[in-house]
C-alpha cells in the first residue's frame, strides 16, 4: 500500500518521528481455533491488505485472517515484486471462516461494504493493478453467489458501476510475517495510513456507514 504524493512527505516525517514503534493494542485479531472441522475459506481483495484484514476480523463467525497476493503469474512473490506492478498479483485476504455462524453470501455482503467498487485498479489512495478489488470464487456456488451480488448491485441503482473482478481462485501466497495483523503490531502507523489514505471516509460515502 503506498500513499499518494500529497501524504508521501507527511507519511515521512511521521515514520521517522515513530522510529521502530510498535505497540499492543486491546483489540486482536480473529484467530485460528487450533483447525475446526468447520471451518472453510474465502479470499477477496480491496486494496491494502492490512484494512481489509483488520476489516474482516471484526465480522463474527469469522475465525482467522491471512494476508496474501492473488490472481497473478509469479510463483512465490514477495512484497516489493507486488507493489511494484508486472507480477499480476493483486493484494488479497485469505479469510477462515466457520459455515454455521456466518454464511458465504454475508462474507460476499459484508466485503462490498467495506471497498469501492466503482473504480478500476485503485482502491483508496493505492493505484496499480496490485491494488485492485476482486473476489475469488473456489466452485459453482460461489461463483453463482459472488455474481448474483455484483449483478444485484447494478442492477439496484446504487452504483453506476463496478469494477471489482469475480473470478476463480487461484494460488494464494501468504505475505511477509510482518504484514500479517500489521493493525496490532503497529496501530500509530496503521492508524495514520488508514486516516491519510480515506478509506472510511469514501466508504461512508459510498455506502453511507462506517
Amino acid at each position: 500500500m503506498k500513499l499518494n504524493r500529497g501524504l508521501a512527505g507527511f507519511a515521512a516525517s511521521v515514520v521517522l518521528l515513530l522510529g521502530g514503534i510498535s505497540f499492543a493494542t486491546g483489540a486482536q485479531p480473529a484467530k485460528s481455533d487450533g483447525g475446526s472441522k468447520a471451518a472453510a475459506t474465502a479470499v477477496f481483495a480491496g486494496g491494502c491488505f492490512w484494512c481489509l484484514e483488520a476489516d474482516f476480523d471484526k465480522l463474527p463467525g469469522v475465525i482467522a485472517t491471512e494476508s496474501g497476493y492473488t490472481a497473478g503469474k509469479t510463483v512465490n512473490p514477495t512484497y516489493e515484486q507486488v507493489s511494484a506492478g508486472g507480477t499480476g498479483h493483486t493484494e488479497a485476504v485469505r479469510v477462515s471462516y466457520d459455515p454455521a455462524k456466518v454464511s458465504y453470501q454475508q462474507l460476499v455482503d459484508y466485503f462490498w461494504r467495506h471497498i469501492d467498487p466503482t473504480v478500476k485498479d485503485r482502491q483508496f489512495c493505492d493505484v496499480g493493478t496490485q491494488y485492485r478489488s476482486g473476489i475469488y470464487w473456489r466452485n459453482e456456488t460461489e461463483r453463482k453467489i459472488a455474481e448474483a451480488s455484483r449483478d444485484a448491485l447494478l442492477k439496484s441503482g446504487k452504483l453506476k458501476q463496478v469494477f471489482t473482478e469475480v473470478a476463480a481462485a487461484s494460488a494464494f501466497y501468504p505475505a511477509e510475517e510482518y504484514h500479517q495483523d500489521y493493525y496490532t503490531k503497529n496501530p500509530i502507523r496503521y492508524a495514520y495510513y488508514r486516516n491519510g489514505c480515506g478509506r472510511d471516509a469514501r466508504v461512508q460515502d459510498t455506502w453511507g456507514h462506517k
